[in-house]
């Protein structure tokens, strides 16, 4: 069995619909390109295909924001940039990705050149709803065509509350190679270990700089902790936490070979098995991780074929739902993510979601 690849986020800056996006968009992406290694003739088309993205908001959309963001690997860093949008959505998403059909009084590429300038490419797109779209920049030699960049298994979002910078949600994923979840009672299996995925979101109480300590100390102890079991993580992020504001905390852990997901939460963050045409929610006990928490249960759910599993705070409202998405589970993470955050999301807190695929 083939393990999954999973990519870490960095977000570096969310551009708000606004005149001056596009050349705000484009400048940082630029700087970002050359920080993390890419050549100037690379940085130059992340830079072209930010604009175009951008300015295509600018003029044709509702309520839309760019984030630009580096991707990293064992080895390697990559930029990657996801808009969202309000509406009002492409009834024909292939004309629209056409090359060289311009956006209108733009650079004139056309959002298909920016198709040709990533290494991977993804977008959905609800009519009367909004877009999200998300495009990998990696390095690569000067004209040649596209890597394919790296398809994570995972991908996630946070977006501070209004008026802030810090964000108070972070999540964390890694790959646990073994594929035991370390369970004292559970014999190990005499045949070859089948890897797993972990996944931790983290909503730190309150907001700003403070409840942000608080997520980045969660996530610090679930990328160090040796721990394989959700119960276990939590224990280990409660103790990192204390001395923290705290917060509400969920950690699953995803095995496709046993075609299961294990789930353990406190708090008020949500948890969310996705299957084609089904829905079942997780439940996290009551409690604020670093500072009081109860016994803690483990649930156990059946993994959905061709499912996923969503978790976010309560910057999410409650109130999505999946199938008014119409083919969503067929898109990347990232692009899930994206429209559940446009579907959902609150300006007046902070947001955090992450979702892990369940087949790779």
């Amino acid at each position: 069995m083939t393990g999954p690849a999973v990519l870490d986020c960095e977000d570096v800056e969310w551009f708000r619909d606004a005149a001056e996006m596009p050349s705000a968009a484009r400048g940082a992406a630029a700087t970002l390109a050359r920080r993390i290694g890419l050549d100037g003739y690379r940085a130059s088309e992340v830079a072209l295909a930010v604009t175009e993205a951008a300015t295509n908001l600018q003029r044709h959309a509702r309520d839309g924001a760019l984030l630009l963001r580096v991707l990293r690997t064992a080895d390697r860093a990559g930029v990657e940039f996801l808009t969202v949008d309000t509406g009002p959505g492409m009834a024909d998403v292939e004309a629209a990705l056409a090359d060289g059909t311009s956006s209108g009084g733009t650079l004139g590429i056309g959002l298909g050149a920016v198709v040709r300038l990533a290494d991977a490419f993804d977008v959905h797109s609800l009519p009367g709803r909004g877009t999200v779209m998300a495009a990998q920049f990696w390095d690569r030699p000067a004209g040649s065509g596209p890597t394919g960049g790296v398809a994570s298994v995972s991908s996630g979002l946070t977006r501070p509350i209004s008026g802030e910078t810090s964000c108070g949600d972070a999540w964390a994923v890694k790959v646990d190679e073994g594929g035991v979840t370390g369970d004292a009672t559970e014999p190990r299996s005499a045949t070859a270990p089948e890897p797993a995925v972990l996944v931790m979101l983290c909503d730190g109480l309150g907001h700003g700089p403070l409840a942000a300590r608080a997520a980045e100390a969660a996530v610090t102890e679930f990328r160090r902790s040796a721990d394989r079991h959700p119960e276990g993580l939590l224990r280990r992020i409660h103790a990192a936490l204390r001395g923290t504001r705290g917060g509400a905390v969920a950690v699953a852990r995803i095995e496709p070979a046993r075609e299961r997901v294990l789930y353990c939460g406190i708090g008020n963050v949500s948890g969310v098995l996705l299957g084609p045409g089904s829905r079942k929610g997780l439940l996290s006990a009551p409690g604020i991780v670093g500072q009081q928490m109860r016994s803690l249960r483990t649930f156990e759910l059946p993994l959905p074929p061709g499912g996923a599993l969503v978790m976010h705070s309560d910057g999410l409202t409650d109130r999505w739902k999946a199938d008014e998405l119409p083919g969503l589970l067929r898109h990347t993470p990232a692009v899930i993510a994206g429209q559940l955050l446009r579907e959902a999301g609150v300006r007046h807190d902070d947001a955090g979601i992450v979702v892990v695929k369940g087949a790779w």
